[in-house]
C-alpha cells in the first residue's frame, strides 16, 4: 500500500529557492511525525517560475537530498502556474490555460524534472488545468487547446522513449471550468481521440472536494471512469463545506479575497445551480434549495462546524474504493485563509493528523463507519 502524503502547495513560495526551503523545513517533520518505513512520497508543487529556474544540476542535487532524507517525488502539482498565496488568486489560477502554448511548455518542463526524480519502474503523475475557466473560454478556442494538450502528451511519450520513465498528465476536474464532472471528463477523453501511444500518458487527477461539490456519489463517479477505461493518476484528498437547507448566509464568513470558493446549490427537483464564487451565490436569493456545497478545502478530519457540516462522508465512501497502489495526497492549501479556530499550533501537526485520518479511512471495510 502506497503511503498517503500531502501536496506542498500548502506552503507559500514561488521561486525554486523558496520552494526548496519550504520542503526542507516541513517535509522531514511530517515524515518523522508519521514514523513510517521506506521512502515517504511527496506531492511537489512547482510554479512556472521554479520550473524555469531548476536546471538539471539543481534538480539532481534535490534528488540526492530526497534520497538522503528518505523522501521520493512521484507526483507533481502542475495546476497553479503563478503565485498561489498571499495575493488575490481567484480565476488567475487557471492561467495560462491550454489555449496558451506556455501551459504545454510548463507541463513538459515539469515532466523532464520529474523524470530525474522518479524511481525506476515507477509511474509519475502531473496534475493540470481542465482546459480552462469556462466563463472566458469560447467553444471556438477548444480545438486549439486540445491540440496543445495532444502535443504535451506526444512530448511525454517521447520522454518515456528516451528515458524509460513513464509520466502521465492527470487532468483535474475543477468547479467553474470546462470540465467539472466525471461525465464531462469522459467527454474530454473521447474528444481527444488519442492513439495508444499518447493515451498511455493521459489520466485523471481525482479531487474529492471537487467531485463532492458536484453532488456526485463516489460509486457512480469512480465507476464511470472504470467502465470507460479512464485511469486515475493520483487522488487529491480534500473536503468541502456542506449546508443542509437554503440559508447560505450562514457561510458568509468563508468568503475571502484570495481564492475562488465556487458554490453549488441543489434544488428540491435535483437540479444544480452553480456559482463561480461564494459572494455571487450569497447575492442570488435562490428558492427551492435543499442543500449547498462550497469549494473551501478544509482539514479532512473535520466532520462538523458550527455553521454547517463538511463533505467528509464523501471521503469515507470514496477512500476504500481506491487501489492501495494509487497515490493519495491531502491538499488543504487553504491553511492561510482558514478561520483561526480550524488551525492547529503548527501546519505540520494538521498535515500529520490529516494523513493519519486518511490512512485509517482508506482501509478496506472502513466505509462510512
Amino acid at each position: 500500500m502506497v503511503p498517503v502524503t500531502y501536496c506542498t502547495n500548502i506552503h507559500p513560495g514561488e521561486s525554486w529557492a523558496e520552494i526548496e526551503a519550504a520542503v526542507a523545513r516541513y517535509a522531514p517533520v511530517v515524515c518523522a511525525g508519521l514514523g513510517g518505513e521506506g521512502p515517504f512520497p511527496l506531492g511537489l508543487r512547482l510554479s512556472g517560475l521554479a520550473s524555469r529556474e531548476l536546471d538539471s544540476a539543481k534538480a539532481r542535487a534535490f534528488g540526492d537530498w530526497l534520497t538522503a532524507t528518505g523522501l521520493v517525488v512521484t507526483t507533481v502539482n502542475g495546476f497553479p502556474y503563478g503565485r498561489f498565496h498571499g495575493v488575490p488568486v481567484k480565476e488567475q489560477v487557471y492561467r495560462p490555460d491550454w489555449r496558451d502554448p506556455e501551459r504545454a511548455a510548463y507541463t513538459v518542463r515539469l515532466a523532464r524534472l520529474l523524470a530525474l526524480w522518479l524511481p525506476d519502474g515507477a509511474c509519475g503523475s502531473i496534475s493540470t488545468v481542465p482546459l480552462g475557466f469556462r466563463r472566458d473560454f469560447p467553444e471556438a478556442a477548444v480545438p486549439g487547446a486540445l491540440d496543445n494538450l495532444r502535443q504535451a502528451l506526444a512530448d511525454l511519450a517521447g520522454l518515456e522513449e528516451a528515458t524509460g520513465k513513464r509520466i502521465r498528465l492527470s487532468v483535474e476536474a475543477e468547479p467553474g471550468c470546462l470540465i467539472e464532472t466525471m461525465p464531462e471528463m469522459m467527454g474530454l477523453f473521447e474528444r481527444l481521440e488519442l492513439s495508444p501511444r499518447l493515451a498511455r500518458h493521459l489520466a485523471v487527477c481525482y479531487d474529492c472536494c471537487h467531485q463532492a461539490l458536484q453532488f456526485e456519489e463516489p460509486e457512480a463517479s469512480l465507476g464511470l471512469l472504470a467502465r470507460n477505461g479512464i485511469p486515475i493518476g493520483h487522488v487529491q484528498v480534500s473536503s468541502a463545506l456542506h449546508l443542509d437547507g437554503a440559508d447560505l448566509g450562514r457561510l458568509a464568513g468563508f468568503a475571502e479575497p484570495v481564492y475562488l470558493h465556487q458554490a453549488v446549490a441543489k434544488r428540491d427537483d435535483g437540479t444544480l445551480v452553480r456559482f463561480d464564487d461564494l459572494p455571487a451565490a450569497l447575492a442570488a436569493n435562490l428558492d427551492g434549495v435543499v442543500a449547498w456545497r462550497v469549494h473551501f478545502h478544509l482539514p479532512v478530519f473535520v466532520e462538523q462546524l458550527p455553521e454547517c457540516a463538511t463533505t467528509q462522508a464523501f471521503l469515507r465512501d470514496a477512500l476504500p474504493r481506491f487501489s492501495p497502489n494509487l497515490p493519495l495526497e491531502v491538499e488543504t492549501y487553504t491553511w492561510s485563509v482558514l478561520p483561526p479556530r480550524l488551525r492547529m499550533a503548527a501546519v505540520t501537526d494538521s498535515i500529520i493528523r490529516e494523513i493519519g485520518w486518511v490512512e485509517t479511512a482508506r482501509r478496506p471495510g472502513a466505509g462510512n463507519g
